[in-house]
Protein backbone atom coordinates (compact mmCIF):
# COMPACT_ATOMS: atom_id res chain seq x y z
CA UNK A 1 0.00 0.00 0.00
CA UNK A 2 1.38 3.43 -0.94
CA UNK A 3 1.81 6.35 1.40
CA UNK A 4 -0.98 8.91 1.10
CA UNK A 5 -0.19 12.62 0.95
CA UNK A 6 -1.63 13.05 4.43
CA UNK A 7 0.86 10.48 5.80
CA UNK A 8 3.95 12.29 4.53
CA UNK A 9 6.12 14.12 7.09
CA UNK A 10 5.44 17.84 6.72
CA UNK A 11 7.61 20.87 7.31
CA UNK A 12 6.09 24.12 8.52
CA UNK A 13 7.57 27.40 7.35
CA UNK A 14 6.66 30.69 9.04
CA UNK A 15 7.48 34.16 7.77
CA UNK A 16 6.47 36.69 10.44
CA UNK A 17 6.56 40.35 9.46
CA UNK A 18 5.10 43.55 10.75
CA UNK A 19 2.18 43.55 8.30
CA UNK A 20 1.26 39.87 8.30
CA UNK A 21 2.50 36.41 9.23
CA UNK A 22 2.52 33.87 6.42
CA UNK A 23 2.83 30.12 6.84
CA UNK A 24 3.14 27.12 4.54
CA UNK A 25 3.32 23.34 4.86
CA UNK A 26 5.64 21.42 2.53
CA UNK A 27 6.06 17.70 1.92
CA UNK A 28 9.58 16.20 1.53
CA UNK A 29 9.48 16.66 -2.27
CA UNK A 30 9.11 20.43 -1.81
CA UNK A 31 5.43 20.52 -2.78
CA UNK A 32 3.46 23.15 -0.84
CA UNK A 33 0.36 21.37 0.44
CA UNK A 34 -1.23 24.17 2.48
CA UNK A 35 -0.68 27.83 3.31
CA UNK A 36 -2.31 30.76 5.05
CA UNK A 37 -1.87 34.08 6.81
CA UNK A 38 -2.55 35.50 10.27
CA UNK A 39 -1.84 38.87 11.86
CA UNK A 40 1.62 40.41 11.70
CA UNK A 41 4.07 40.24 14.59
CA UNK A 42 7.61 41.12 15.53
CA UNK A 43 10.06 39.57 17.98
CA UNK A 44 10.47 43.10 19.35
CA UNK A 45 6.94 42.82 20.74
CA UNK A 46 8.28 40.33 23.29
CA UNK A 47 9.76 43.24 25.28
CA UNK A 48 6.38 44.20 26.78
CA UNK A 49 3.67 42.08 28.45
CA UNK A 50 0.93 43.27 26.08
CA UNK A 51 3.14 42.48 23.10
CA UNK A 52 3.92 39.01 24.43
CA UNK A 53 0.21 38.31 24.79
CA UNK A 54 -0.38 39.44 21.23
CA UNK A 55 2.41 37.25 19.86
CA UNK A 56 1.09 34.23 21.74
CA UNK A 57 -2.44 34.86 20.49
CA UNK A 58 -1.18 35.12 16.92
CA UNK A 59 0.80 31.89 17.28
CA UNK A 60 -2.30 30.20 18.70
CA UNK A 61 -4.38 31.28 15.71
CA UNK A 62 -1.64 30.13 13.34
CA UNK A 63 -1.40 26.74 15.10
CA UNK A 64 -5.15 26.21 14.82
CA UNK A 65 -5.09 26.90 11.08
CA UNK A 66 -2.00 24.76 10.50
CA UNK A 67 -3.27 21.74 12.41
CA UNK A 68 -6.50 21.80 10.41
CA UNK A 69 -4.32 21.25 7.33
CA UNK A 70 -1.77 18.79 8.73
CA UNK A 71 0.63 17.94 11.55
CA UNK A 72 4.13 19.30 10.98
CA UNK A 73 7.14 17.25 12.01
CA UNK A 74 9.59 20.18 11.92
CA UNK A 75 9.32 23.97 11.90
CA UNK A 76 11.48 26.71 10.43
CA UNK A 77 10.35 30.21 11.46
CA UNK A 78 11.70 33.58 10.40
CA UNK A 79 10.66 36.52 12.59
CA UNK A 80 11.30 40.18 11.94
CA UNK A 81 13.26 41.76 14.78
CA UNK A 82 14.62 38.42 15.99
CA UNK A 83 17.97 38.80 17.72
CA UNK A 84 18.75 35.28 18.92
CA UNK A 85 16.88 34.88 22.23
CA UNK A 86 14.08 32.56 21.25
CA UNK A 87 13.50 30.21 24.18
CA UNK A 88 10.02 31.51 24.99
CA UNK A 89 9.01 31.51 21.33
CA UNK A 90 10.37 27.98 20.88
CA UNK A 91 8.33 26.81 23.84
CA UNK A 92 5.13 28.35 22.55
CA UNK A 93 5.52 26.84 19.07
CA UNK A 94 6.38 23.46 20.57
CA UNK A 95 3.34 23.44 22.85
CA UNK A 96 0.85 24.85 20.35
CA UNK A 97 1.89 22.64 17.44
CA UNK A 98 3.02 19.53 19.35
CA UNK A 99 6.49 19.61 17.78
CA UNK A 100 9.71 18.70 19.61
CA UNK A 101 11.88 21.64 20.67
CA UNK A 102 14.89 20.23 18.81
CA UNK A 103 12.83 20.14 15.61
CA UNK A 104 12.18 23.90 15.62
CA UNK A 105 14.50 26.54 14.17
CA UNK A 106 13.96 30.28 14.62
CA UNK A 107 15.95 32.91 12.75
CA UNK A 108 15.54 36.43 11.40
CA UNK A 109 12.92 36.66 8.65
CA UNK A 110 15.40 38.10 6.16
CA UNK A 111 17.51 34.96 6.28
CA UNK A 112 14.72 32.79 4.89
CA UNK A 113 13.80 35.54 2.43
CA UNK A 114 17.38 35.45 1.11
CA UNK A 115 17.28 31.68 0.66
CA UNK A 116 14.03 32.07 -1.25
CA UNK A 117 15.90 34.25 -3.77
CA UNK A 118 19.46 32.87 -3.85
CA UNK A 119 21.74 30.04 -2.89
CA UNK A 120 24.50 31.19 -0.48
CA UNK A 121 27.08 33.35 -2.21
CA UNK A 122 24.99 34.02 -5.32
CA UNK A 123 23.74 37.57 -4.89
CA UNK A 124 22.25 40.33 -2.77
CA UNK A 125 18.65 40.61 -1.62
CA UNK A 126 17.19 44.04 -0.93
CA UNK A 127 13.96 43.56 0.97
CA UNK A 128 11.47 46.37 1.50
CA UNK A 129 8.54 45.49 3.71
CA UNK A 130 7.50 47.51 6.73
CA UNK A 131 11.22 48.18 7.12
CA UNK A 132 14.14 47.77 4.73
CA UNK A 133 17.35 45.75 4.64
CA UNK A 134 19.93 44.35 2.22
CA UNK A 135 21.18 40.81 2.90
CA UNK A 136 23.95 38.52 1.75
CA UNK A 137 24.69 34.98 2.90
CA UNK A 138 28.20 34.02 1.83
CA UNK A 139 29.50 30.62 0.71
CA UNK A 140 30.34 29.74 4.31
CA UNK A 141 26.76 30.45 5.42
CA UNK A 142 27.59 33.67 7.27
CA UNK A 143 24.87 36.33 7.19
CA UNK A 144 25.82 39.91 6.27
CA UNK A 145 23.52 42.93 6.24
CA UNK A 146 23.19 46.59 5.40
CA UNK A 147 20.37 48.52 7.06
CA UNK A 148 17.54 46.78 8.85
CA UNK A 149 18.19 48.80 11.99
CA UNK A 150 14.52 49.40 12.75
CA UNK A 151 12.00 52.06 11.82
CA UNK A 152 12.90 54.32 14.74
CA UNK A 153 16.47 54.63 13.48
CA UNK A 154 16.27 54.30 9.69
CA UNK A 155 14.79 51.56 7.44
CA UNK A 156 14.52 54.13 4.64
CA UNK A 157 12.59 52.95 1.61
CA UNK A 158 10.31 50.63 3.59
CA UNK A 159 6.58 51.04 4.11
CA UNK A 160 6.85 52.71 7.51
CA UNK A 161 9.39 55.22 6.15
CA UNK A 162 7.16 56.02 3.16
CA UNK A 163 4.19 56.57 5.49
CA UNK A 164 6.22 58.76 7.83
CA UNK A 165 7.61 60.85 4.96
CA UNK A 166 4.09 61.47 3.68
CA UNK A 167 2.84 62.52 7.11
CA UNK A 168 5.84 64.76 7.66
CA UNK A 169 5.37 66.52 4.32
CA UNK A 170 1.63 67.03 4.85
CA UNK A 171 1.92 68.49 8.33
CA UNK A 172 4.89 70.71 7.50
CA UNK A 173 2.78 72.18 4.71
CA UNK A 174 -0.05 72.70 7.20
CA UNK A 175 2.34 74.55 9.51
CA UNK A 176 3.17 76.97 6.71
CA UNK A 177 -0.21 77.16 4.96
CA UNK A 178 -3.11 75.89 7.09
CA UNK A 179 -5.73 74.22 4.95
CA UNK A 180 -3.35 73.50 2.08
CA UNK A 181 -4.11 69.78 2.43
CA UNK A 182 -7.41 70.32 0.63
CA UNK A 183 -5.49 70.87 -2.64
CA UNK A 184 -3.26 67.81 -2.11
CA UNK A 185 -4.30 64.39 -3.52
CA UNK A 186 -1.65 62.85 -1.25
CA UNK A 187 -3.15 64.45 1.85
CA UNK A 188 -6.66 63.38 0.86
CA UNK A 189 -5.51 59.77 0.42
CA UNK A 190 -3.61 59.78 3.73
CA UNK A 191 -6.42 61.39 5.72
CA UNK A 192 -8.97 58.99 4.23
CA UNK A 193 -6.78 56.14 5.46
CA UNK A 194 -6.32 57.45 9.02
CA UNK A 195 -9.91 58.56 9.49
CA UNK A 196 -9.92 62.34 9.18
CA UNK A 197 -7.99 65.55 8.55
CA UNK A 198 -7.74 66.72 12.17
CA UNK A 199 -4.29 66.35 13.74
CA UNK A 200 -5.79 64.07 16.39
CA UNK A 201 -6.39 61.35 13.78
CA UNK A 202 -2.81 61.50 12.48
CA UNK A 203 -1.37 61.61 15.99
CA UNK A 204 -3.35 58.57 17.12
CA UNK A 205 -2.49 56.65 13.98
CA UNK A 206 1.26 57.31 14.14
CA UNK A 207 1.75 56.94 17.88
CA UNK A 208 -0.80 54.31 18.91
CA UNK A 209 -0.67 51.78 16.07
CA UNK A 210 1.78 48.94 15.54
CA UNK A 211 4.51 49.60 13.00
CA UNK A 212 3.01 47.13 10.51
CA UNK A 213 -0.30 48.97 10.54
CA UNK A 214 1.50 52.27 9.99
CA UNK A 215 3.40 50.72 7.10
CA UNK A 216 0.12 50.01 5.31
CA UNK A 217 -0.37 53.77 4.95
CA UNK A 218 2.23 53.54 2.17
CA UNK A 219 -0.56 52.10 0.01
CA UNK A 220 -2.30 55.48 0.14
CA UNK A 221 0.92 57.20 -0.95
CA UNK A 222 1.27 54.86 -3.94
CA UNK A 223 -2.38 55.35 -4.91
CA UNK A 224 -1.94 59.12 -5.10
CA UNK A 225 1.33 59.05 -7.10
CA UNK A 226 -0.43 59.54 -10.42
CA UNK A 227 -2.02 62.79 -9.25
CA UNK A 228 0.48 64.27 -6.79
CA UNK A 229 4.16 65.15 -7.42
CA UNK A 230 4.85 64.96 -3.66
CA UNK A 231 3.83 61.30 -3.58
CA UNK A 232 5.97 60.57 -6.64
CA UNK A 233 8.95 62.26 -4.99
CA UNK A 234 8.59 60.09 -1.88
CA UNK A 235 8.45 56.89 -3.95
CA UNK A 236 11.45 57.92 -6.05
CA UNK A 237 13.42 58.67 -2.91
CA UNK A 238 12.43 55.26 -1.52
CA UNK A 239 14.00 53.62 -4.58
CA UNK A 240 17.19 55.65 -4.13
CA UNK A 241 17.41 54.61 -0.48
CA UNK A 242 17.04 50.95 -1.42
CA UNK A 243 19.83 51.36 -3.99
CA UNK A 244 22.06 52.73 -1.22
CA UNK A 245 21.57 49.50 0.74
CA UNK A 246 22.54 47.39 -2.25
CA UNK A 247 25.62 49.49 -2.96
CA UNK A 248 26.76 49.10 0.64
CA UNK A 249 27.04 45.34 0.10
CA UNK A 250 28.56 45.73 -3.38
CA UNK A 251 31.32 47.88 -1.89
CA UNK A 252 32.06 45.20 0.71
CA UNK A 253 31.74 41.98 -1.30
CA UNK A 254 31.92 42.91 -4.98
CA UNK A 255 29.47 42.89 -7.86
CA UNK A 256 26.76 40.25 -7.78
CA UNK A 257 23.16 40.08 -9.03
CA UNK A 258 20.67 42.07 -6.93
CA UNK A 259 17.05 41.10 -6.29
CA UNK A 260 14.48 43.58 -4.97
CA UNK A 261 11.59 42.01 -3.09
CA UNK A 262 9.01 42.78 -0.42
CA UNK A 263 5.53 44.23 -0.29
CA UNK A 264 6.72 47.85 -0.15
CA UNK A 265 8.91 47.26 -3.20
CA UNK A 266 5.76 46.30 -5.13
CA UNK A 267 3.81 49.43 -4.20
CA UNK A 268 4.60 51.32 -7.41
CA UNK A 269 6.91 50.91 -10.45
CA UNK A 270 8.63 54.21 -9.57
CA UNK A 271 10.45 52.51 -6.68
CA UNK A 272 12.16 49.96 -8.93
CA UNK A 273 12.81 52.56 -11.65
CA UNK A 274 14.52 54.91 -9.21
CA UNK A 275 16.60 52.10 -7.74
CA UNK A 276 17.70 50.98 -11.22
CA UNK A 277 18.65 54.56 -12.14
CA UNK A 278 20.73 54.93 -8.98
CA UNK A 279 22.77 51.75 -9.59
CA UNK A 280 25.69 51.51 -12.04
CA UNK A 281 24.59 50.10 -15.42
CA UNK A 282 26.73 46.98 -15.01
CA UNK A 283 24.87 45.75 -11.93
CA UNK A 284 22.13 43.21 -12.59
CA UNK A 285 18.85 44.13 -10.86
CA UNK A 286 15.59 42.19 -10.94
CA UNK A 287 12.31 42.12 -9.06
CA UNK A 288 10.85 39.12 -7.32
CA UNK A 289 7.64 38.38 -5.47
CA UNK A 290 8.99 36.84 -2.30
CA UNK A 291 7.60 33.68 -0.72
CA UNK A 292 9.94 33.14 2.25
CA UNK A 293 7.40 30.89 3.95
CA UNK A 294 7.81 28.42 1.06
CA UNK A 295 11.58 28.35 1.41
CA UNK A 296 11.27 27.86 5.17
CA UNK A 297 8.69 25.10 4.75
CA UNK A 298 10.90 23.23 2.30
CA UNK A 299 13.89 23.54 4.60
CA UNK A 300 11.80 22.15 7.46
CA UNK A 301 10.50 19.27 5.33
CA UNK A 302 13.90 18.31 3.92
CA UNK A 303 14.83 14.78 5.05
CA UNK A 304 17.51 14.80 7.77
CA UNK A 305 20.48 12.44 7.59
Amino acid sequence: MGISESDLPLGLGIDAGGTQTRWALSDPSGKIVAEGTVAGLSALMMAKPAGREQVHATFAELAKDVLEAGQPLRICAGLTGFGGDGNVLLGWLSDLLDVRLDAITICNDIEIAYLDAFEPGEGYLVYAGTGSIAAYIDDAGEFHRAGGRGVMLDDAGGGFWIAREAMRRIWRNEDEQPGSWQESPLAHAVFDHVGGSDWAYSRTFMYARERGEIGKLALAVAMSAGADPAARHILLQAGRELARLALALVSRFGQKPIVLAGRAAELHPLIFEAMRAELPPGLELSRRTAHPQYAAARMAARPRN
